[in-house]
């Protein structure tokens, strides 16, 4: 067994926060924290989808954009991308985590949907194995016709014209040849250790009636198609089929009696000891381990040799569920960077182009200015995410600015955030930054990060041991002549101006007091040893939070049955917590009207009758990736509004740092709701669960088209063309006074806007 599953039970721990003494030896990057044990609710007769088998359904529902003949051609192509590398994920992580617990001590151990870790494992692959099968139907039966129907084809090599194969050619003898290694593989050389999802091809040779084996990997380095001239339309070749087009020149002295492209797919869940002394060295420690993982699944060409498919299945050890055959191509990741192809903008989505700036900073140059007004609120990708990154630049440039705090869980490969930061500390500021080491899969991207802040002048920390710090906040300490202020900006997405402009997002910017004393006291508890506090306004986990959420749902069901006015709509991206999942039962049994848009897994079956039947379960998948969680509570009539970083998952309420704020000013409660009642509205990206847990899209026929997501966008331009418009109705209509006329008022300076 692998130290990593003997350690299943150290890893999975929870522990309370508390005070450690400054004499505990720890690494000077990491803080110390503890948590409660959280007892978790099972039952027989609890109604609950299994989290990996809902997982797969909601990939179902993007499979299904792809096969939707009414989307354009290239985003179809893009989501089928989309499956591709989220099953790659799934594999490497959830598939491994359930293979990791039928080896372990808690094999027999039912999950609250009341199945072991080997028929969770029987249904995945079934259910895995019947969808890879509809990918490869959407590719060959439903994409390539579409994509030949704008002249837009793949060919092999055998079907490529005189000239098409000399243009192949001279790619491969300067390109491709120079960076080729085959492998053999014989006593003196052994199977090599082949990097997680890189695409090889395994040859099967002979000399003198010796069968020999050896192994091509298909550089990563290189574009995977090629694209030849053609005298209609656009036509590309895969550099693999170009490749073993040229097999016989990598082998001479050997005949080629057989071919079979493969992908093996690893576990690459991080084994990480976090007691070690610097998190840092740990996790570059653990990252070279992530390539050289088990393998999980094996990817074959369903046309491979049967001497070449046991030669994979005996060096790579492999089961025959593991074995995935398909007709090819493998790894349709490769099909993301091919929807961006040059000259198809009218086969794509019309683009959704932020607004800059966001209606509610028009006008203001001085962002600290625009938020001592009042509250500010931006809603991602429709409003520009510079407005983030404008006040990160104005607080490391401004004079007055004392201190910077930040925290980033995922950043761009180049982050003007980080560019801020960095110079923010060479301007002098106290800047605090903790970089989220253990993100998944940004482990690296996190550490360069992390090292670049440090040789700038930033305190960086590494992450709480036992936890992730999941939520998103910048404070902004600055001396202002009534004392000092601290501005504040928190939202539902990450620092990322990448994902920033695909993410749905919401962020709010604050110099409210109660949110920046809370905003202080969350800090000294991530830098430091403080105990958590009682916050005034914030909800914080792993403290606080679970407690809050029970605590409200319970609320909405005492009101019901008091006669009160009671009612719960949220948005989160996943819905996994078994306790939640009770509360919200119990809620539903006694009248009270649930909505919820998951995008994502959703463990809660509704439409039970007297269980759930008061529940309903949307799923918004479209043009963008819904990420925003929001929460609203009926409260007998007085509504709250909350958002923040938390979906309800146990890690997300007892594992990880995260943040949920209150919605106080009341613009911004009324543009909220909106927010929602708009994608309540949506008939075009919504799905709804069914009590069988399938989803089905709503029925359109007589219902007035509604499109949320590109009616958040109009939205967002309407709103700025109308402050533009008043601005200008403003100069033009100012009220004369007299004083036009008179030379010393004249000669006075114009005041900048909004002084």
């Amino acid at each position: 067994m692998s130290d990593k599953k003997k350690d299943n039970e150290k890893n999975k721990r929870e522990i309370k926060t508390e005070t450690i003494s400054k004499g505990d030896k720890k690494s000077k990057h990491t803080s110390k924290a503890i948590l409660k044990p959280m007892k978790l609710y099972s039952s027989p007769h609890f109604p609950y989808h299994n989290r990996e088998l809902s997982w797969m359904d909601f990939n179902s529902r993007v499979l299904e954009e792809a096969f939707e003949k009414d989307n354009p051609v290239l985003e179809r192509v893009k989501f089928l991308s989309i499956t591709a590398s989220n099953l790659d994920e799934f594999f490497m992580v959830r598939v491994a985590g359930v293979m990791d617990r039928i080896h372990s001590s808690k094999s027999e151990c039912p999950d609250p949907s009341g199945m072991t870790p080997k028929q969770q494992f029987e249904k995945l692959t079934e259910k895995i194995h019947e969808f890879s099968k509809k990918q490869y139907t959407c590719l060959h039966r439903s994409i390539i016709p579409a994509l030949k129907k704008y002249k837009i084809k793949f060919l092999k090599i055998k079907e490529l014209s005189k000239t098409q194969k000399q243009q192949v050619d001279e790619y491969f003898n300067k390109l491709v040849f120079p960076v080729l290694t085959p492998l053999a593989v014989d006593t003196s050389r052994p199977f090599p250790i082949l990097a997680n999802k890189s695409l090889n091809i395994a040859v099967r040779l002979s000399k003198e009636g010796e069968n020999i084996f050896a192994v091509v990997q298909v550089p990563s380095i290189l574009e995977r198609y090629f694209e030849v001239k053609s005298d209609v339309g656009r036509t590309f070749v895969l550099l693999e089929d170009i490749i073993i087009d040229k097999l016989s020149e990598l082998f001479e002295l050997y005949k080629i009696q057989a071919y079979c492209p493969f992908r093996i797919t690893r576990d690459s869940d991080l084994d990480i000891d976090e007691e070690a002394d610097d998190l840092l060295v740990e996790i570059e420690h653990s990252l070279k381990k992530r390539q050289r993982g088990d393998p999980v699944r094996l990817e074959i060409n369903s046309k491979c040799d049967e001497a070449l498919r046991d030669f994979l299945v005996d060096m790579l050890g492999v089961s025959s569920k593991e074995i995935y055959e398909v007709p090819g191509p493998i790894d349709l990741t490769f099909l993301s960077k091919f929807g961006n192809i040059d000259g198809f903008d009218d086969l794509r989505f019309k683009p959704i182009i932020p607004v800059s700036p966001p209606s509610d900073f028009f006008g203001y140059e001085d962002m600290f200015e625009a938020i001592r007004e009042k509250d500010r609120m931006v809603h991602h990708p429709y409003e520009s995410f510079d407005s983030v990154i404008k006040f990160i630049n104005q607080a490391a440039n401004d004079a007055n600015v004392l201190a910077i705090k930040q925290t980033l869980y995922r950043v761009s490969g180049h982050s003007p955030i980080i560019a801020a930061l960095i110079k923010a500390a060479e301007n002098g500021k106290q800047v605090t930054v903790l970089v989220e080491l253990k993100a998944r899969f940004d482990e690296e991207n996190n550490i360069g990060w992390a090292k670049k802040l440090e040789k700038a002048g930033c305190h960086v920390i590494y992450g709480l041991a036992g936890l992730k710090t999941h939520c998103k906040i910048v404070l902004v300490v600055r001396k202002e002549q009534d004392g000092i202020r601290r501005y504040l900006h928190m939202g539902t997405g990450n620092y990322n101006d990448s994902t920033a402009r695909f993410y749905t997002d919401i962020g709010m910017f604050t110099c409210d007091e109660k949110f920046g004393e809370d905003a202080s006291s969350l800090f000294n508890v991530i830098t430091g040893y403080s105990t958590p506090p009682v916050y005034n306004k914030m909800k914080v986990a792993p403290t606080g939070l679970r407690s809050f959420f029970e605590e409200m749902i319970t609320l909405e069901t005492e009101n019901a049955r008091a006669g009160l006015p009671s009612g719960i709509i949220a948005k989160v991206n996943s819905l996994v917590d078994p306790r939640i999942i009770k509360l919200l039962y119990e809620a539903s049994q006694v009248g009270v009207k649930i909505t919820l848009i998951v995008r994502g897994i959703c463990c809660l079956v509704p439409g039970i009758k007297g269980i759930s039947e008061n529940i309903e379960v949307r799923s918004i998948v479209g043009q963008l990736l819904e990420h925003s969680r929001i929460f609203i509570f009926e409260n007998g009539g007085r509504k709250k509004i909350y958002m923040g970083s938390a979906d309800w998952m146990p890690r997300n309420l007892d594992k990880r740092v995260e943040l949920v704020f209150p919605i106080e000013d009341e613009e911004l409660i009324e543009r909220s709701f909106g927010i929602i009642d708009t994608m309540l509205r949506d008939v075009m990206n919504t799905r709804i669960q069914q009590s069988d847990t399938t989803y089905e899209l709503i029925d359109r026929r007589g219902k007035k088209i509604h499109n949320c997501q590109r009616e958040f966008a109009d939205s967002a331009k309407k709103a700025l063309s109308i402050k533009k418009n008043n601005e200008k109705e403003e100069s033009k209509f100012r009220p004369l006074t007299g004083e036009e006329n008179n030379p010393a008022v004249k000669e006075q300076p114009a005041l900048p806007k909004n002084t």
